[in-house]
């Protein structure tokens, strides 16, 4: 029998064993299983770690997201608004509509109204087209002042013998060139100016010079009448120059009178420039829409309904975060479950804050019958959450309707009537703080050197400009030409500083009178030491008065608070810096100096918990600082199972080329003792 060469059976067993365990029979691939599944032991204990650190960190992201619609609820929670205690009505809404603006008394009240107030208007003659140029096309300044046409007789819209008083709140231009010189080009000017004057060109439909320019006043009341003066264009002058010393000077024709609303409220007659009247009720702004035949009625009382809708909506918005909270880290008896939090000490601390916050009184409340919540009838429940007693709620509503938006917001009061709580701070201690005035913050004024004439003449290019400085800004007013009696001189330099762009745009303006010397006085309408006023040059300072002056800069208001120097800027003074009372901001108008009183500040419950979740959630606060914390965890963890992946794909390694020279060597020696069991068998035979 041949033989088979040894080399050739080796081959053939190399060929089989391949792949693991087929040389020999020998399960590789099991036992490595096996063995590998010791190995790791560790890498199943951190993911299971890594789970958990994930779930810790999803259940924080929901917590912050609670949190978040929770501050989101008190932010608006702790406006004062939110708990608007009163309701007013009219028996007739067509004529007079009224709202609330502040803290009325409730009363009733019987009204009429016999006037409404309008704003004048005014149209010019009539020209054959809108769109063909009138004049030469040269450039042609409008000015505008608004005041009171008073005296004289008004017949088919032309004064006759009426004098104009200017409202002194400052004049108005526009510019008229060859670009629109038209009616429409006139009336657009007018108004992308912006002056205060709404233009429209009408076509009455004759057949004779048909188009005619309207002007109205944007503003209501008998001091919202238009003088028209035009520098420029002649044909422009005869037909745009509105001024009522003679119906030689009107080119155009009043259509409505500018005129004041005229109501009674109990019999008393109150006038008003505007159909929103805002101080005829303390607290309570009354729109007129007619004139009425009979009495209206006007009732003001209590409005508990809105309030009751804040504070449920403060214990809603409480209850559900608090739910979130309780989700996340109770013990669920049933499955044997623990929340993603329990245990978390900032969380638990997190909790134990928000009870602590409801369970004190306000702090700084100057009103002890409703400074806790179970006062107004919300009571804190053993599960954590909140309820109310509506009849309780209602009770202390109708007890503190002034004051009861103090329980959940931001408040201030004082006890002096000529003191107002301003505004406060973070940095604001809640308190009752005592008040002393050394100084009351005065205005800067300057009072001219030279009595103004009987009659003063201004004529342009001689007298008619004022270099002023006010509040620190300098700028050149223009006056308008004419003859002004002092008191009319006094109105037109009134109106032309306050019209004058640099001064306006910085919000300052003046007030000019004459006093019993016959002298022009000009205030400025600030308070404090960044006020003050002068005319310092011009060719018209002569003719003002002028040529020297008494100026005196504005003081600002001086005094303590708490006992501690405060800051005084205008008529506010600001507790001291080093204070509890820093951030702490009182208006004082008036009254004598020495110690005034107190100013009681507070923070309500929802003012707490909105600043409170304003620190919980920033980035230093412990939901942050423990989601970082956890991210750090976990990425380490990370890193430890990349690190120890990689050691057992190792070690897997080694055990598979072990075993697998294993299955090669057994598969040899049992093709080795085959072939020699066939050559003793074949030597046998």
């Amino acid at each position: 029998m041949a033989t088979t060469p040894l080399s050739i059976v080796s081959s053939a067993v190399n060929a089989a064993v391949s792949s693991p365990g087929i040389g020999s029979g020998l399960d590789v691939d099991s036992i490595v299983t096996k063995l590998m599944a010791i190995d790791q032991a560790p890498l199943t204990r951190l993911s299971n770690q890594a789970s958990s650190y994930q779930a810790q960190i999803s259940a924080y992201g929901n917590l912050q997201s609670a949190l978040s619609q929770f501050q989101s609820a008190m932010s608006t929670l702790a406006s004062a608004s939110q708990y608007q205690a009163y309701t007013a009505t009219s028996s007739n809404t067509s004529a007079v509509s009224p709202s609330i603006t502040g803290n009325p008394i409730p009363a009733s009240y019987t009204m009429q109204v016999s006037q409404l107030a309008q704003a004048q208007q005014l149209m010019t003659s009539g020209v054959a087209s809108a769109t063909t140029p009138i004049g030469t096309g040269a450039t042609t300044t409008l000015t505008f002042d608004f005041g009171t046409v008073s005296g004289g007789t008004l017949s088919n819209g032309i004064y006759s013998g009426s004098t104009f008083t200017s409202s002194g709140n400052g004049t108005q231009t526009v510019t008229i060139n060859s670009a629109n010189d038209t009616l429409n080009g006139i009336a657009n000017a007018i108004n992308t100016a912006n002056i205060g004057v709404s233009a429209t060109v009408i076509n009455t439909g004759s057949s004779t010079n048909p188009y005619h320019l309207m002007l109205t006043s944007n503003a209501t009341g008998q001091t919202s009448s238009m003088q028209i003066s035009v520098s420029g264009d002649a044909t422009l002058s005869s037909l745009l120059t509105q001024n009522y010393s003679s119906s030689s000077t009107q080119a155009l024709s009043q259509t409505q009178v500018a005129q004041n609303a005229n109501l009674t409220l109990d019999s008393v007659p109150i006038t008003s420039a505007s159909n929103t009247v805002s101080n005829a009720i303390s607290g309570v702004n009354l729109t007129l829409g007619a004139t009425t035949t009979s009495a209206a009625t006007l009732t003001i009382g209590q409005n508990s309904s809105s309030i009751v809708s804040s504070v449920n909506n403060f214990v809603t918005a409480y209850n559900s975060m608090i739910q979130t909270l309780r989700a996340d880290t109770s013990y669920n008896t049933s499955t044997k479950t623990a929340g993603a939090l329990q245990g978390q000490s900032g969380v638990v601390n997190l909790t134990n804050d928000l009870v602590n916050i409801l369970n004190q009184p306000v702090a700084g409340s100057s009103n002890t019958a409703l400074d806790t919540l179970y006062q107004a009838g919300v009571t804190l429940q053993n599960d954590g959450t909140l309820s109310v007693n509506s009849s309780q709620l209602q009770s202390a509503i109708a007890a503190n309707p002034s004051t009861f938006s103090s329980l959940f917001a931001q408040a201030g009061t004082t006890s002096d009537s000529q003191i107002s709580y301003k505004s406060a701070t973070s940095n604001t201690q809640p308190g009752t703080y005592a008040i002393n005035v050394t100084q009351l913050a005065t205005q800067g004024a300057a009072t001219g050197s030279t009595a103004l004439a009987g009659s003063t003449t201004i004529t342009p290019g001689s007298n008619d400009t004022l270099n002023v400085t006010l509040d620190g800004m300098t700028g050149t007013v223009v006056l308008n030409p004419g003859t002004y009696t002092p008191a009319q001189l006094a109105a037109q330099i009134q109106s032309q500083i306050n019209g004058n762009t640099t001064f306006s745009a910085a919000g300052s303006s003046v007030t000019a009178t004459v006093n019993a010397s016959g002298d022009l006085v000009l205030t400025s309408s600030r308070y404090g030491s960044a006020s003050s006023i002068n005319i310092t040059g011009g060719n018209g300072q002569s003719a003002a008065g002028f040529s020297t002056s008494a100026a005196t800069t504005g003081q600002d208001v001086a005094g303590s608070i708490n006992g501690v120097t405060a800051m005084g800027s205008g008529q506010v003074l600001n507790g001291a810096l080093s204070d509890v009372s820093s951030g702490l901001a009182v208006t004082i108008t008036g009254g004598a100096l020495g110690a005034r009183g107190t100013v009681s500040y507070s923070q309500g419950y929802a003012y707490q918990m909105n600043s409170y979740m304003t620190t919980a959630l920033s980035a230093t606060g412990p939901i942050q600082e423990a989601t970082t914390y956890l991210n750090t965890l976990l990425q380490d963890n990370q890193q430890q199972q990349a690190t120890l992946n990689q050691q057992l794909a190792s070690t897997k390694a080694r055990y598979m080329a072990q075993f697998t020279a294993l299955d090669t060597l057994m598969s040899s020696m049992s093709a080795t003792s085959t072939y020699l069991t066939q050559q003793f068998s074949k030597s046998s035979s």
